[in-house]
């Protein structure tokens, strides 16, 4: 279908009101960067849900890189985006800053080097994400026990997509439709969002990152309104199945775990933690079974949840913007609040 036309159609829809969550951070600022809000007609409406793996990053797990970063003899190693994410009183920035051991790298293999320059020093990686990252940190295991390296551990805060969905259906979050994530999908396939499909008659769109693709899927989830079904729209990267290569990989070093998500808890079997041969190399993941919140006025647990915009919190804006973020959501580019911010968005 021409463009132009699905342009017009999103705009004077008057079916249904649709909520329609996409839970890719990537998504969120490409929904943003290309105006696609301002061209939905009133009863389409696009809500950011957690999507962002720092920003459901319990402060438990950030407590616990500070107190590693603060031992003798250890570094903690982590992407940008977590250093700034806020524990119950501090962040790995400010422990930087007090003498901790913090290092930023680009990619987990990087650790590698790191901990072959320095054998006297165990480093730890603050493992982090969605199933989009679980086959490097996977790669990096199979690498360490074949270079035959044991100063590197992982605190794993690693989580699985469709168990969070399915949780959020649970709750009765008001979503009519989920604009699925092409970046975790190449991974996973799209098999494992069809139960979900089915059981709450919810259509996903599994879309690419360009102004057209998550047009053209927004048009394919408006008109399955009420449809438990599940459809490609990136076809070109995502397969049916998936990549099968990684998921073994992935598999191989990694089991099912409940995981505790910022704001949110606990959500049965949507996390992934060493298997428990591999213990030797995890710095304590299992011990995180508990989470608090850090500013009761943060609204970012009903942000992610779908249950609030960004604007709609009383921080957002004020106490709360990128140079001082209270809460994770404003941290993170992926976080819809820094999203929403650095956009002057209000739909």
């Amino acid at each position: 279908m021409d463009l132009n036309k699905i342009i017009d159609y999103l705009g004077s829809y008057d079916g249904p009101e649709m909520n329609i969550m996409e839970v890719c951070g990537s998504h969120t600022g490409a929904i943003a960067k290309n105006g696609i809000p301002g061209l939905l007609s009133p009863n389409i409406h696009l809500i950011s849900g957690p999507g962002c793996p720092v920003c459901v990053t319990p402060s438990s797990y950030v407590d616990r890189l500070m107190e590693l970063a603060m031992e003798p003899g250890t570094c903690v190693v982590t992407f940008g985006d977590l250093i700034r994410v806020p524990g119950s009183s501090k962040s790995l920035s400010v422990i930087k800053g007090q003498g901790g051991r913090v290092a930023m790298v680009y990619s987990p293999m990087d650790i590698v080097a790191m901990a072959q320059s320095e054998p006297e020093t165990t480093f730890i990686f603050a493992a982090v994400g969605f199933e989009t990252t679980m086959p490097v940190y996977a790669l990096l295991m199979q690498t360490l026990i074949e270079e035959h390296i044991d100063n590197v551990k992982l605190l794993t805060a690693l989580k699985t997509m469709p168990e969070v969905i399915t949780w959020l259906c649970d709750k009765g979050a008001p979503i009519n439709g989920f604009l699925a994530p092409g970046h975790v999908s190449v991974v996973t396939g799209i098999h494992c969002f069809e139960n979900i499909a089915s059981k709450y008659q919810i259509p996903f769109g599994v879309a690419g990152f360009s102004g057209e693709q998550i047009l053209i899927a927004l048009y394919g989830i408006v008109n399955a309104y009420g449809q438990g079904k599940v459809m490609n729209f990136y076809p070109s990267v995502v397969k049916e199945e998936g990549n099968l290569k990684a998921q073994e990989l992935i598999n191989t070093f990694f089991e099912k775990k409940d995981a505790i998500w910022r704001g949110m808890g606990i959500v049965e079997n949507s996390g992934m933690v060493l298997k428990k041969e591999y213990m030797r190399f995890d710095a304590g993941s299992y011990d995180l079974v508990s989470d608090k919140k850090i500013n009761p006025a943060c609204s970012c647990d009903k942000v992610l949840m779908g249950l609030k915009k960004p604007y709609e919190c009383p921080l957002y804006g004020k106490v709360c913007t990128p140079m001082t973020p209270q809460g994770a959501c404003m941290v993170s580019t992926e976080g819809g609040c820094f999203t929403y911010f650095a956009n002057n968005r209000h739909d």
